[in-house]
This record gives structure tokens, sequence and C-alpha cells, in this order.
């Protein structure tokens, strides 16, 4: 089992798989960055042969390790200025993965703030095949949506649609967000409940091409379209429906990376060895 959780970069890049091995992580994922903002100095070389030599140090697997993008980029807005700076912004991050020989990067894929899914879907693709033409080692997740209002991806026909359109389809694979797809109307709850929705995405985007599981609570009630991630066991999905996911993932050898709250209530230790105790 590849198993983990998202950690911190606080101090240098390379503290982040301190922080992995830490919490005996088998897999992590990180922001390369600040996360919120525009701005980001270049991967200082040092500090990426660093990162490469913990890891390659440690017992975690490279092809375990995901980074995210930021929040700020938009890859379906209508807005051209908006548009650019996200398509430069992911172009960055792709090359900043591939400095740290992070193999994946999982990314939103954005809202079309009203000018409709089809136009944001179009908008979406030719961001996303524009990054893609950098000669970076890296492969680009598509992560589906909890259904917010403007967004697009939630739905697994539709994340389907978009995937195909990605290209060159070497490029590109999925990450799945259990708490996103239990809010778009996906129900995981029970075991039975957890293999019809793996069905049904086998089916529609294919399981080959899911590379990174998010596994998450919610604190949001099925089709409530909230986007609110809980700890391992205390949602609305619960241990049997978790558990059951966590089976599917290790038969197809996909890794699996949390993220839960850190609050009063669990910390990442805790979830992690919840999530182990649950396979």
């Amino acid at each position: 089992m590849q198993i983990g959780a998202h950690v911190s970069i606080s101090g240098s890049l390379d503290r982040s798989v301190d922080n992995a091995v830490e919490r005996e992580c088998s897999a992590f994922q990180i922001f390369t960055r600040n996360p919120r903002s525009w701005f980001a100095k270049d991967v200082d070389p040092n500090d990426a042969e660093k990162f490469k030599e913990k890891l390659s140090d440690s017992d975690i697997d490279r092809m375990a390790t995901c980074a995210h993008m930021p929040y700020l980029p938009n890859l379906s807005t209508p807005e051209d200025e908006g548009y650019e700076k996200s398509i430069k912004s992911m172009i960055k991050e792709v090359e900043r993965c591939d400095k740290l020989g992070i193999p994946y990067l999982v990314t939103h894929l954005g809202s079309h703030k009203g000018s409709g899914e089809e136009n944001g879907i179009k908008r979406l693709t030719n961001a996303l095949n524009e990054v893609a033409k950098t000669k970076a080692d890296v492969m680009i997740l598509l992560e589906n949506t909890a259904g917010q209002k403007n967004s697009v991806g939630s739905d697994f026909k539709q994340l389907a649609e978009i995937f195909s359109k990605c290209k060159p389809a070497k490029k590109f694979g999925v990450c799945l967000d259990t708490c996103h797809a239990f809010v778009a109307g996906y129900d995981l709850r029970t075991k039975e409940a957890a293999k019809k929705t793996m069905k049904e995405f086998d089916e529609t985007v294919g399981i080959e091409n899911l590379k990174i599981l998010h596994l998450n609570d919610s604190k949001g009630e099925l089709n409530s379209n909230l986007d609110r991630h809980n700890h391992i066991g205390l949602g609305e999905i619960g241990n049997e429906g978790l558990s059951e996911m966590i089976k599917i993932m290790n038969e197809n050898k996909i890794p699996i990376v949390l993220e839960t709250p850190i609050d009063d209530i669990r910390d990442d230790f805790e979830n992690i060895r919840k999530a182990k105790s649950l396979a």
C-alpha cells in the first residue's frame, strides 16, 4: 500500500520529505511554493538536489509523489488576462516539478464564471494542451470537482470528455477525490456503493488513467456540492466506503494521498494510521 498525506514544505522543499517520513508516509503531495500567491521564486538547484537525495534515501517511491497547483490560476476563465496568467503559472509549475523529479501535477479544472460549461471546457482544454507542449517529464492530473456553481468536471462523463480532448494523451492522467465525488452525487458510503461508483468511473474515465487518489471524508452530504473535507471515517462517507476505496486502490497499485483537516480532533499522524487500519 502506498499511502500518505499532503505535507508542508515550510523551511525548505526538502523538509517535505522529512515530514512525510516522520508521518510514516509511503506517498505524499506538496505545494512547491506558496499556493495563495501568483509569485514564486525559481527552484534553487541545491534545494532540488537535496529534495531528490532525501527522497532517494527514503523508502518512498518517487512515482508515489505529486504536487498540487496553486489556488489562484483558473484555466476555464473567460477573462483573457487571468487566462494567460494562469497558463504561464501552470507552465512554471510543471517546470518546477520537473526540476524536483516529481512525476505528477494535480490541477483543479477551474470556473467558467457564467460563460457556460461548453466555453469553460474549451478554454480549459486549450490551456492544458498549451501547457503540455513543455518538454518537462511531468504528467498533469485532472482532479474531479465537487460540482460547485460554474465549475466543470464533477460528472465522470464530463471529466472523461475533458480528458479525451487533452493531447498528447501520455501527458495527462486523473486524480480522483473521494469527497468531491461524494458531494457531486456519487455514493461511496457502503462497500457496494463504492464498487458501483468505481465501476462507473472505470467505464467512463478508465481506471488505467487514475494515477492518484485523494482520500478524504466529507462534511457535506451526498449531492450537496459542498467542498469541505473531513477526517477519515468521521464524515458523511464513513469507514465502510473509504475502506473499500483503499482496497480498490491497493488492488490497482494507485497511491493514496490524504488532504484531511488538521485540528483538535485529529492530525495527519492519526488520519494516516486510521486509513491504514481500514485497509
